[in-house]
């Protein structure tokens, strides 16, 4: 599992399980839905200021965003 994939899906399911919008989330990070949903599908690849704002508006550590998850996610691809 590459880094981008882990990354990608990590904000998605941290965001799914706070119920958080993708808007709620890029109000809170300072950034566009549409940059925050390209981010969760691996179509851009985020800086470390951008995953350090996207922590912080996520109310998690940053390292969080990197660790793999133990089993397999349930979301679409």
């Amino acid at each position: 599992m590459t880094l981008s994939l882990v990354v990608a899906q990590n904000l998605w399911t941290i965001r799914s399980e706070r119920k958080l919008t993708q808007g709620a989330v890029a109000a809170k990070a300072g950034l566009s839905v549409s940059y925050l949903s390209m981010l969760e599908h691996r179509q851009r690849t985020p800086s470390l200021e951008t995953l350090e704002k996207l922590a912080k508006a996520l109310a998690i550590p940053p390292l969080s965003l990197f660790k793999p998850s133990p089993g397999p996610r349930s979301r679409r691809r």
